[in-house]
């Protein structure tokens, strides 16, 4: 096999689109859970939402994470980032009219948009950063912000060793984004701390540019997850209005 057959076999890496498909099923699986205990009222919603929340970082994590890593291998992220900014803000709007007590103000679409144009803005500081060191210092602000935003705690540090609280000055609602403020949002992602997250996938991203990662990665294992993965976005637009309306026509069934 030629060299340029070999790179082209190679230029799909199928690991990755499998993970975040799997990764999309665990997320729309969570919304249910939410929609079916929280809007529609069903005990058995309810608890399986709040057993799996502390996954939820796991899983979401690695959606972000992902994210990071598939901006060193677009040909637009600038296009991309302002696509998908549009789409938050449409489905801010939509929430807003339809079912005002869900609204979502700065959910996962809304930061995913805004980390992709920050690289875009950042990437010429970000290409000096060797990627290793952009790695181990992202872990490092990752903990260090963890504990951030206001339903986590307010503070900066690592729980139970050494902390500062947020400053009362930063907590405005035009600060809600970076993760400062408390605001009604049914889904929230603020920068601090994903950001770090992000960034640490964009710094793994450049092994990945340089079809870098261990030949396995590249091979196709689960086709069904991959398929998922290469459509998350548009699995994630419609995934709601879809359980909602499940959820509706059964209720409407079952009365």
């Amino acid at each position: 096999m030629t060299e340029n057959n070999q790179q082209k076999n190679r230029s799909r890496i199928h690991f990755i689109d499998e993970v975040r498909g799997f990764a999309v099923i665990l997320m729309v699986a969570y919304h249910a859970f939410y929609t079916i205990g929280y809007i529609f009222g069903l005990e058995l919603g309810r608890f399986l939402f709040i057993f799996f929340t502390p996954a939820e970082a796991f899983f979401a994590g690695v959606f972000i994470f992902i994210c990071g890593i598939s901006c060193r291998l677009s040909s637009n992220n600038l296009k991309r980032g302002a696509l998908l900014l549009m789409v938050a803000l449409a489905i801010t709007l939509i929430l807003k009219i339809v079912l005002p007590d869900e609204v979502i103000l700065f959910g996962i679409l809304h930061f995913l948009a805004v980390s992709i144009l920050l690289f875009v803005l950042l990437r010429p500081l970000l290409d000096r950063i060797h990627p290793i060191a952009g790695i181990v210092v992202c872990a490092a602000l990752l903990l260090v912000t963890w504990w951030v935003p206001e339903y986590k705690g307010g503070f900066f540090g690592v729980k139970g060793m050494l902390s500062w609280p947020v400053p009362d000055t930063l907590k405005q609602p035009l600060l809600f984004p970076l993760g400062f403020g408390d605001l009604q949002s049914s889904d929230y992602f603020p920068i601090l701390p994903w950001i770090f997250c992000f960034l640490g996938g964009s710094f793994v991203g450049v092994w990945a540019e340089h079809m870098q990662f261990p030949t396995w990665m590249y091979r196709s294992r689960v086709p069904f997850l991959s398929v998922i993965g290469r459509h998350a976005l548009i699995i994630y637009i419609v995934h709601q209005p879809a359980i909602y309306a499940l959820c509706f026509i059964i209720s409407k069934i079952i009365q």
